[in-house]
């Protein structure tokens, strides 16, 4: 990746500037041959073309398929711009049926991977840098009766069928035990040592409770934080450069909300008093002081040497964010919510290794329970999608078998659940959702603690369709 703006690195004092001239972006992606040489063209595609367009961690997904394609290629003494559909029929073989192969991969693997070679080399033709585009394309016909050009080989294999839900029980099982370091009892684990359990949980809730990506709850900043009032839920805006498709409006519980004041009051103010005391966020390499945020989301802020310069909130990326910090009365802190233990911005793909620290400690005492940001992206959708779903049945005294009648009228609920997870359609909402609530009401999905779950209904659920974690 490039050089973020304005970072030393060490032995290439020079590396900024010359990457600059050569208008290489931040955070572009650059692969380097076994030669050691750099392409320029694959540099000006990863600069500037459909590619630069995509999502940031699209793009951080998608280099690394190159790296690994372009390997193959060169052990076979091809260049990335010399393939053939026969390569590409020969690495998909290897990819995901080859004997010799340890480490074969699934359908939704070898979609994502036939995408990111679909984009670059759709490209690259179009610049004219190779003669041959290695991914054949063929036309399909739509649900709402258009066509359109897919991979021909994209696979016909692609399961969703992932356990990729808790219920609310379970959900609260994992996150005190395998976050909080409490017991399955409930009570306290004398032997946990964890010091960020309020860190992690407020993070987790807020997840849980908003239906946020990683790379979204992960970067917010505490600007972005809605303040408590006196209602149930409370909405705030995701950036349109950490969203993987399109900025969104994202809604958060008083109670999620809550343990996320908990946690700024608690354990990140004092990881900020010892950064402060010990002068950590002095001067820091391509730092940004916010001067002011205005009512229309303009950030102002001032760099390192004096310089002034602004930018639109919902356009900052993951990488931007890191680098702003504001001055209070105490001195500067990250504007970042998320600290690690010694007060600096806790990169959002981090995450991912707290989730799987504590699904191993559940796994440890016996429980059946594991979650992964995502799975509490899609608890959550879950849970509204039943809700309305419920809603919808008692307002308008309808039996699940009578729902067929007002399609136009349940429609709408795809459509809020839709929004609320910023999906790009309501296809891909209904392809991920509608098997767990087809045929089946769910109103214990939807209990906690003042609401007794029904544990013969999710028993039910669990054996009828294996995608939904209970706890017992």
């Amino acid at each position: 990746m490039g050089t973020p703006v304005g970072e030393a690195v060490p032995g290439w004092g020079d590396l900024w500037e010359r990457e600059t001239a050569l208008k290489v972006r931040d955070r572009q992606p650059i692969l380097v041959s076994p030669e050691g040489r750099v392409d320029p063209r694959l540099s000006k595609i990863f600069r500037r073309s459909a590619f630069s367009a995509k999502a940031e961690g699209t793009q951080e997904t998608y280099a690394p398929i190159y790296r690994v394609f372009f390997t193959f290629l060169w052990q076979r003494g091809l260049n990335w711009d010399q393939a053939t559909p026969e390569d590409l029929e020969d690495w998909e073989d290897w990819r995901r049926r080859a004997v010799a192969n340890p480490k074969r991969i699934e359908g939704a693997t070898w979609a994502k991977e036939i995408a990111a070679l679909s984009l670059l080399y759709k490209v690259a033709h179009g610049h004219g840098c190779v003669q041959e585009n290695p991914v054949l394309m063929r036309t399909v016909r739509t649900a709402d009766g258009g066509t359109a050009e897919v991979p021909e080989l994209a696979p016909n294999d692609v399961v969703y069928t992932d356990v990729k839900w808790l219920t609310p029980r379970a959900y609260r099982l994992w996150r005190n035990v395998g976050l909080g370091g409490l017991l399955p009892s409930g009570l306290e684990d004398e032997r946990w040592r964890g010091r960020l359990g309020g860190r992690d949980c407020a993070f987790s809730d807020l997840t849980y409770s908003s239906g946020m990506r990683r790379r979204e709850a992960g970067t917010i900043l505490t600007c972005e934080i809605p303040e408590l009032g006196r209602q149930n839920y409370y909405s705030g805006k995701v950036g349109q450069q950490v969203a993987k498709r399109a900025g969104h409006t994202f809604y958060a519980s008083h109670a999620a909300l809550q343990r996320v004041r908990g946690y700024r009051l608690s354990l990140r103010a004092e990881a900020v008093r010892l950064a402060q005391a010990r002068g950590a966020y002095e001067s820091l390499p391509g730092q940004r002081i916010v001067q002011s945020i205005t009512r229309r989301g303009k950030v102002l802020w001032t760099e390192g040497d004096g310089r002034r310069g602004e930018g639109s909130l919902g356009k900052l990326t993951a990488a931007d964010r890191l680098r702003l910090y504001i001055r209070t009365e105490d001195g500067l802190e990250p504007a970042m919510l998320w600290l690690t233990e010694n007060g600096m911005p806790f990169s959002y793909k981090s995450w991912t290794k707290v989730f799987e620290r504590a699904s191993d400690r559940c796994e440890a005492m016996g429980l059946g329970v594991f979650a992964t940001p995502h799975m509490l992206r899609h608890s959550m959708a879950l849970r509204v999608l039943v809700s309305l779903h419920n809603a919808l049945d008692r307002r308008l005294g309808l039996t699940p078998a009578e729902r067929l009648h007002y399609e136009d009228v349940y429609g709408q609920v795809w459509s809020m659940v839709k929004d609320m997870l910023g999906h790009k359609n309501e296809q891909v909402t209904q392809d991920i959702y509608l098997e767990p609530v087809r045929g089946l009401q769910l109103d214990s999905l939807l209990n906690d603690e003042d609401n007794p779950v029904d544990a013969g209904k999710l028993a039910e659920l669990s054996a009828r369709t294996g995608l939904i974690l209970d706890a017992a």
